[in-house]
This record gives C-alpha cells, structure tokens and sequence, in this order.
C-alpha cells in the first residue's frame, strides 16, 4: 500500500476527513491536516494527538521511515480540492488558481457559488464564471472577520 492510501485509510477508519498532506523534498517531515465536517468547534488538539498516535503507530508496523510527523488542522484558510469540498463551502470566499489561463487569467478570487459537473461557478465582483475542476491548480478559503 502506498503511503498516501495507507494516511487515508487510517484517517477515515478513524472517523476523520484527510484534507490534505505535506511531504518534504526527501520524505522526512509528513503533514497530515484533517477535518470533522460534523464538528462545530472544528479540530481540536485532542483530535490531533489521537490521529497522530494511531499514524505513528501504522506507520512503524508499515517500516514507514520518516523523521516527523505533524497532525493539524486544516486552518480557516483551508485548501479546497474535493467536488465535495467546492460543494460544501458555497457561499464562502475562495482564491482559485489555474493550470491553463481562462479568459487571459490564472488566479480568481470571488464567492464560491456551486460546483456541478465538473465545473465551479464563482462569482467575480464584476461578473460570474465556470471554471473546470480538472484545471484548477489550487484552491483555499478566504476567511471572512466581521
């Protein structure tokens, strides 16, 4: 098993979602960031500790070799990569950035409206536009303070 099947498996079978994972250039520091979509506090140092111990433990049975290892939360910044994720955080602020320009452009930042068919409406402070999912390079959250 692959080490980025084997975080995910144990982060799942723990209850978790796996939003995403970190790797140094050569492998020694893993990051791993997890969410609990049913939790209104979000991810707190309890949840870290407990996914951090059972990784720990999976990947010394697994000869997984590695220096570090981080469990955090994703952060209100969060990355943003899942038809799902683009699904669940409509409405909400979000920075987009493309493999392939669309329309001379490579970053938008607008609200996040829907995401349908392999395409994410977002909505521009002048107007609106669809972006392919297969194009997007990186997508994160843009907190809102009010």
């Amino acid at each position: 098993m692959d080490l980025i099947a084997l975080l995910e498996t144990t982060v799942v079978g723990l209850g978790y979602e796996l939003v995403d994972i970190e790797m140094s250039p050569r492998g020694r520091t893993i990051r791993v960031f997890i969410d609990l979509p049913g939790k209104e506090s979000g991810v707190d140092v309890d949840d870290c500790a407990r996914v951090s111990n059972q990784l720990s433990r999976v990947l010394e049975v697994e000869n997984v070799d590695y220096d570090r290892l981080e469990v955090s939360s994703p952060g209100l910044d969060r990355v943003v990569k899942k038809p799902e994720d683009f699904a669940r955080f409509a409405g909400q602020g979000i920075q987009i950035k493309l493999r392939i320009p669309q329309g001379g452009r490579r970053n938008f930042q607008g609200e996040l409206l829907h995401c349908k068919e392999g395409r994410v409406g977002l909505r521009l402070e002048k107007d609106d536009v669809e972006l392919e999912l297969n194009n997007i390079e990186r997508a994160r959250l843009v907190p809102r303070f009010d």
